[in-house]
């Protein structure tokens, strides 16, 4: 559904460029009305949002049914660390609560579950004792937003709800000002893992980012060959350095992986001595390498 998503926007709106695109898609991807990407992101969320707050209002009351505890765990998982049980904690509801309102989520296609990966610890013999911080650990699976633009106003809007109504916009968008490079690089993220599907050269059977109580991966996947890729997405204004290849190796050694391809992608690019590197183990990729996805077999 991304992917479709960003087709859409991309010919809908025909930026100047795939960096410009991606910022503007984390914001308005799935939005329903023509946008002038003219304008500034800034600028069209005062614009097309602040200053029409009253009728989006209504539009996403009307999807969530107006439900006190559905907004506050759209915007728990739209601001926290999307794990199960921190949102349900932060929005102050009860796993049988919690459940009710995530179903309506996901049977509205608002919310997706992103299943962990994590392996649970077995014991090497019936009554062996686990040590007690391993026993304590709970897997928490993880939610994603199917629609760009509702993670958009639950992250920015729907917490400033009080200000917006009352005119008060500067609050909104100096928050966004803070967030917005953090808040794009996980739409950046979710489009790489697009990316690597639908270009690898072997066929991808399991994809997406991997974590567990110590370490996190954006992208972890295995193909049809059984070839191990792990990837890092950096969307930042400066261009990614070997420092990062070296952290991302780090986490490979934390979970003794051993990786058949490294792929790394950046906003910016990349620093010389790291393209020097680049070769059959490691594929670096660019903000205008995402126009691959624009085309219909990709």
């Amino acid at each position: 559904m991304l992917l479709k998503y960003f087709r859409s926007f991309y010919s809908t709106n025909y930026p100047n460029d795939m960096e410009q695109c991606i910022d503007a898609f984390s914001v308005f991807g799935g939005f329903y009305e023509p946008l002038n990407l003219d304008l500034t992101i800034k600028e069209l969320i005062r614009t097309e949002i602040l200053l029409k707050y009253e009728k989006h209002y209504n539009y996403i009351s009307a999807i969530v049914q107006n439900d006190r505890d559905t907004r506050y765990l759209l915007m728990a998982i739209a601001i926290g660390d999307r794990r199960i049980d921190s949102a349900l904690k932060k929005a102050h509801l009860s796993r049988a609560k919690g459940a009710a309102v995530l179903e309506f989520l996901h049977q509205n296609s608002i919310i997706e579950v992103e299943r962990s990966r994590e392996k649970i610890p077995k014991k090497i013999y019936p009554k062996q004792q686990l040590k007690r911080e391993i026993a304590r650990h709970r897997i928490s699976h993880k939610l994603r937003f199917k629609i760009p633009f509702l993670r958009f106003w639950f992250y920015f809007i729907e917490p400033h709800h009080k200000d917006i109504k009352n005119g008060n916009f500067q609050t909104t968008l100096d928050f966004y000002e803070r967030h917005c490079q953090a808040f794009s690089g996980y739409v950046f993220e979710e489009l790489s893992n697009l990316l690597l599907v639908n270009t690898h050269e072997s066929k991808i059977i399991n994809s997406g980012s991997y974590w567990d109580k110590n370490v996190e991966i954006d992208i972890l996947a295995l193909t049809q060959k059984m070839q191990i890729i792990v990837g890092e997405c950096k969307w930042t204004n400066h261009k990614v350095n070997k420092k990062e290849l070296h952290k991302l190796e780090d986490k490979c050694d934390k979970l003794q992986l051993t990786p058949d391809l490294i792929v790394l992608f950046s906003k910016r690019g990349f620093s010389n001595e790291l393209v020097n590197c680049a070769d059959d183990k490691l594929k670096l990729y660019k903000a205008e390498d995402f126009k691959v996805l624009l085309t219909n077999n990709s």
